[in-house]
């Protein structure tokens, strides 16, 4: 059998192609008897719109963009957090009818290809999840008059939406926990200090440091478990006193855990150990790893609703402290 044309379901309709075109593509210019023949002829016919011409004639690609501007190795490995984003971002999308197109821009090239497909008419806006605040990206599309929502809060005083979480609070819940189970010597493996996240997790720790008199004892990592275990490593040969840590990142304070094991250090006996994101892997550590959990699924659907609904204000979601053996 042959695929319903727009020219069958003319002629089954009785009106003329164009006024089939319009019907369809949702023009509200066509009387409503002639709408309701239309209508009629293609459930019958069982006619599919064509989706370019669909496109052409609404201004509208029924489709959003989720942009990773990371490297590939970082969303796909290092950093369990941008899953929960594409299935939340995928869920309301899904619900709206939208498709999602999902792109990676970890170079200037990445960038640029990005730039090009989404001003080009082949989506209806852009979220760029990033864990670096000052990515260029966000802006450089918004200039363009491309509808874009950020993933964490932009570091450059943009007036762009976007959907974090309460990475300054979390920091300070877990530091609390720690003092009021008796730490007294508190170290912190910070992130990266051109990311978010890691200058509000360092925020929150020395707030509740400070609050508490106690003084700050810090080291850098980057996010993986290679840095945590290096940093953990340096502050034990810096402060051999030291009876907790608490590392902005859960792959961090896995690698922190490995680094304790091989010094001798009992956790959480000798050391307690809290991490941040709770990750898959955190209930399985040894011992199993008290964290930070942070909402990640609803934050992927705050975003693509923040996209679908231009003018509603920025997203700060909860976060909440899952207490296990390591702390």
């Amino acid at each position: 059998m042959s695929r319903p044309t727009l020219e069958k379901v003319a002629a089954r309709a009785g009106v003329s192609r164009a006024t089939v075109s319009r019907v369809v593509n949702g023009s509200t210019t066509v009387a409503e008897h002639i709408r309701v023949a239309v209508q009629r002829a293609v459930e019958e016919l069982g006619y599919v719109p064509n989706q370019a011409a669909r496109s052409l004639v609404t201004q509208r690609a029924d489709s959003i963009a989720l942009v990773f501007s990371e490297p590939p190795v970082r969303v796909f490995s290092d950093d369990p957090t941008f899953a929960g984003i594409i299935r939340g971002v995928s869920t309301e999308a899904d619900a709206a009818d939208k498709q999602v197109v999902l792109m990676l821009a970890g170079s200037s090239r990445g960038h640029e290809r990005v730039e090009r497909y989404t001003t080009s008419g082949h989506v209806d806006g852009v979220i760029v999840a990033s864990m670096h605040g000052a990515d260029p990206l966000p802006a450089a599309l918004a200039r363009r008059g491309i509808p874009v929502v950020c993933s964490g809060r932009p570091l450059t005083g943009s007036s762009l939406p976007y959907v974090d979480i309460d990475n300054v609070g979390g920091a300070e819940s877990a530091v609390r926990h720690l003092l009021e189970s008796g730490r007294r010597r508190i170290a912190t493996i910070a992130g990266p200090p051109d990311m978010v996240a890691g200058i509000d997790r360092l925020t929150g720790y020395r707030n509740a440091l400070r609050d508490s008199g106690r003084r700050s004892i810090i080291a850098i990592g980057d996010f993986t478990r290679d840095s945590g275990f290096e940093s953990m490593t340096q502050l034990l040969e810096d402060d051999p006193g030291l009876d907790a840590v608490f590392a902005a990142s859960d792959m961090m304070a896995l690698g922190a855990l490995q680094a304790l094991r091989r010094a001798g250090r009992r956790v959480p006996d000798d050391v307690a150990v809290i991490g941040y994101d709770d990750v898959p892997a955190a209930p399985f550590a040894d011992p199993p790893l008290t964290t930070i959990r942070q909402p990640t699924m609803r934050m992927g659907r705050e975003l693509a609703r923040l996209l679908l609904n231009p003018g509603e204000p920025s997203v700060i979601l909860p976060t909440e402290l899952v207490v296990r053996e390591s702390a």
